[in-house]
This record gives structure tokens, sequence and C-alpha cells, in this order.
């Protein structure tokens, strides 16, 4: 058995601590990326990301993905096969689901744009541009992995001058263009500020060549949300395309007799109508001259 699938029962508080720490949870924790430097990367591929071979031998990615409790990694190599060489993947329980070899054809680091840059740890906004993004299932996976690989935490509310970085990837002509812009917000006279971008690096021609993907049914495993998370479905409550939301009340029928209606003189009964109502006979019709 491996060491790592045994049952061990904490001896301190910090080692109870660390076991719930890593015990299925509802809501998953923020996904943490390995960047794992190959045995022949040179230094275009180190400065990118970084003897591991993942498409031939996937145990030892498991093994530390166990043991670093991290879901997401990347893996930079460099050989006369395939020079300047990215290997960008996630697991699942442990085991790796998807796989996508890139190839990088073009690289300009963050240090040779001499521009203003965000401050570390700001979440980005990722645009993705490209019919092949939605059409080829590799490239439909690839833009899953990089939204995996990117997204950051989870927030409940952003304030507006957060947004102030962009991914932008460019599926086209059978290459990736991926490149980094910081958002400026400029005056424009109103209330809504105009919006300019400046490029700042990294910045990455990649190439795609081999994948690995998982099955449909194991894609499909990996989706699966508990029921606890599941919105509880509300009774007699429906929403429109424009997310106006519309109730169904249930009453009792009516009488329309007795509606309350606005009081007008020309519609008062007369005191002969009235005492004719009561007696349960009809009043006398007056004789027209």
């Amino acid at each position: 058995m491996d060491p790592l699938d045994r049952v061990v029962k904490p001896k301190t508080k910090r080692a109870k601590r660390f076991l719930e720490k890593r015990e299925p949870k509802l809501k998953e924790n923020t996904k943490i990326a390995m960047l794992i430097k190959g045995g022949n990367a040179n230094l275009r591929v180190t400065e990118v990301k970084n003897i591991t071979r993942p498409f031939e031998d996937q145990t030892s990615l498991e093994f530390f993905s166990k043991k670093s409790d991290c879901s997401l990694f990347l893996f930079g190599s460099h050989n006369k096969k395939r020079p300047n060489n990215l290997v960008i993947g996630r697991m699942f329980d442990y085991h790796v689901l998807d796989m996508i070899e890139l190839g990088v054809e073009k690289f300009v680091s963050l240090k040779d744009v001499k521009n203003s840059k965000c401050p570390e740890g700001t979440k980005p906004m990722l645009i993705f541009a490209g019919d092949m993004f939605d059409v080829n299932e590799e490239y439909r996976r690839l833009k899953s992995l990089l939204i995996d690989f990117f997204r950051g935490p989870t927030v409940p509310s952003i304030r507006l001058a957060g947004l102030e970085y962009v991914l932008h990837f460019t599926a086209v002509d059978g290459k990736i263009y991926m490149r980094s812009y910081k958002v400026l917000l400029k005056k424009s006279g109103c209330k809504i500020p105009r919006i300019e971008l400046e490029e700042m690096g990294p910045s990455l021609d990649l190439v795609m060549r081999r994948t690995h993907l998982a099955s449909d049914d194991l894609y499909k495993l990996s989706l699966k949300q508990p029921k606890a998370l599941k919105p509880k479905k509300k009774k007699n409550i429906s929403h429109d395309v424009f997310g106006t939301t519309y109730g169904r009340i249930h009453m009792q029928k009516q009488d329309l007799g007795k509606l309350q209606t606005r009081k007008m003189k020309g519609l008062k009964k007369r005191p002969a109508e009235k005492a004719a109502e009561d007696s349960g006979v009809s009043p006398k019709k007056s004789k027209s001259a």
C-alpha cells in the first residue's frame, strides 16, 4: 500500500488541523499549482514558468500532487525533438485528468516591457478570442484549463479600481497568442471612465503539441457537484431571459358582484329600487309620455 494512502490518526492538534484541511469539502479550497522544472529545461523555459516525463509516466506527478495537495501543474522542459516545451495540466482525485503540451515559439518577459505593472496577487480578467475555443474539443479543454490556472481565489465582490489586469488569449491559424495588459482608467467627462489597455508582459506565442484528455465519463464525473450545493427549486417562481422574477399566487374564487369599485353618482340606486330589492318585487317602470 502507498504510504500516502494509509489512514493516519493525528497525534497532535496541529496534525488534526492539517488533516481536516485536506478532507473533502462542499466548497473547494483555492487551487494550488506546482511549477516543475524538467531535466533539460533551458533559460527560456525556466523564465516562462518549470527527471519527469508527464506523457510517459505520470506517477511522479500524482505523488507530488498528493504530497503537496496541488490540483494544477506546469511542467517545463527542452530537448531537440520538442524545444521550449510546456505541459499544463490538472488533477482529479490526485490523478491526471487533462494534460496539454504547448511549444513556446516566442516569449517576452515581464522585465523586458518597460511599463508600470500591476501589484502582485491582482485577480485577472480573462478574455478568449477565436472560434476554435468553442468548436474544437482540445481547444475547449485548454480554455477550461487556463481558466482554472489563472482564475485565482473566489471573491464575493470587487471594486472598479481592482479591475486592472487583463489576460487575452487568441487562437488563430493553429497558434495561441497570450498577451497581458494593464487597464488604465482615464477621465471621460462622465460617470463611466474611459478604458485604455497598456501591454505590460509577459507575452507568449504558443503552438499545441500533444494532448492527454480525460474521457467524457470521467470529465463528467469531475464536474459533478454535491446535492447540498445545488440551489433548491422554489415553487411558483420563474425567470425570463432578462432575469426578471415572476411569481404565481393561488387565491380562492372571488365574487365580482361584491367587488368594491369607485362610487359614481349616476350609478347610485334610487330608494324605490332599494326597497324593491329588499321585498323581492321588481320596481314599476315609469310610463313613457
